[in-house]
């Protein structure tokens, strides 16, 4: 890390590192929140509409009967994303395929080691919705989110689901270096002080991407600490700006944006640069919104359109349908086992539903299989832009 690169304006201070590699001589601590920041007037619209598309967007879900059937495809997209912002990329179908069964790697090689990776990203996603944990803004939900994500995977020896002991890095040779071991519970605490704020001036929905920003330039585990980060910024989101439930994801923003993303996180440090950071935060969820809401009213559509085709359907294929909303790949095994209907019975519904166009078998598997490919598309495809050929 380059200490030239830190202005006065720099929100934070640098201090050696004594006996280090080359690349990081020093490290960064940041001041603890709220930043000595005015907020510019030229946001203020940016803000409004932010909030407004926010507000839309939580609309669409507030008054279902089930809002779990737009839920869970775009927690799947989410997994997916945000893993493939740290390199891990998986074939949704094929994620699918694993989470019906999954299991744990049994080495560094192992390829279930991606997939289990997404998987344990989407257990962390449900940690609230579930209601397995409803502990405040705190340190130690981050230790818990960590721990889930850490949970039989690569890296899962380095200290899940506590904080760090050791000197980390952000890129190598290190682009950036967070604040040393020694340092790091101050750090911390500061951050907990600031999140339990009941009284803050600023716009809750700002203050989230304050303390997202906060999070990775302490970045306090060994190993997780991006993911971790969009977790409890999804979670912050939805809790401070009163949604009905975590709607909001901004995974797909940052990839598409990446280097964006870093540069702008890395401004903040170096120049103080508080604008930039939440003007391209804010128009990450004016974008994330709009296109998740389309997404939502697509899957309503489809949803909508499954039940018309099944007519006079019994109440367990309309449940069976709800579930490939939950996860669009089904086995004739499993459907028989979670609906208590014998092997036949499960087949000869399944077999109704292909009859209908819903689902499609999956080949070359040992048991049968079928898939929503209709989910599949609305989840993880992307419109065509404007001016842009389908």
């Amino acid at each position: 890390m380059d200490a030239r690169e830190f202005t006065k304006e720099s929100t934070g201070k640098l201090v050696r590192i004594p006996n280090g590699p080359p690349d990081i001589q020093v490290a960064f601590i940041p001041a603890p929140l709220p930043p000595k920041w005015s907020w510019p007037n030229r946001l203020w619209n940016l803000l409004v509409q932010a909030r407004t598309c926010l507000s839309s967007l939580d609309g669409v879900g507030k008054h279902l009967p089930n809002p779990e059937i737009l839920i869970w495809p775009l927690q799947r997209r989410e997994a997916q994303l945000s893993s493939q912002l740290e390199g891990t990329i998986t074939d949704p179908q094929q994620q699918a395929l694993f989470e019906a069964d999954p299991r744990y790697p049994i080495s560094a090689s192992d390829p279930a080691n991606a997939f289990r990776e997404v998987f344990n990203y989407r257990q962390a996603l449900r940690l609230r919705l579930d209601g397995r944990n409803q502990l405040p803004l705190s340190l130690r939900l981050m230790r818990e989110l960590h721990a889930i994500l850490m949970d039989g995977v690569r890296g899962s020896n380095q200290q899940p689901g506590e904080f760090r002991t050791i000197q980390n890095q952000i890129g190598r040779p290190a682009r950036f270096v967070p604040p040393p071991p020694e340092n790091l519970s101050e750090a911390l605490n500061d951050l907990e002080r600031y999140l339990h704020v009941n009284d803050s001036p600023i716009d809750p929905l700002v203050r989230a991407f304050l303390v997202h920003y906060q999070f990775e330039a302490i970045h306090p585990f060994c190993d997780g600490n991006g993911r971790v980060g969009r977790l409890l910024l999804s979670i912050m989101i939805a809790e401070w700006c009163g949604l009905s439930s975590q709607w909001l994801y901004m995974s797909a923003f940052f990839e598409k944006h990446k280097r964006d993303y870093m540069d702008l996180l890395l401004g903040v440090s170096t120049h103080g640069a508080w604008d930039l950071w939440i003007e391209f935060c804010l128009n990450g969820v004016v974008s994330q919104a709009r296109d998740t809401e389309k997404r939502c009213d697509r899957l309503l559509q489809l949803h909508r359109d499954f039940h018309n085709r099944l007519k006079e359907g019994s109440v367990r294929l309309s449940q069976l349908v709800d579930n490939l909303f939950k996860n669009p790949i089904i086995t004739v095994s499993r459907y028989s086992k979670e609906f208590g209907v014998t092997y036949p019975t499960a087949r000869s519904d399944l077999n109704k539903l292909h009859r209908l166009g819903i689902v499609e078998p999956l080949s070359g598997l040992d048991v049968i299989t079928y898939y929503c490919a209709s989910i599949y598309g609305v989840t993880y495809e992307d419109e065509p832009e404007e001016g842009q050929a389908a």
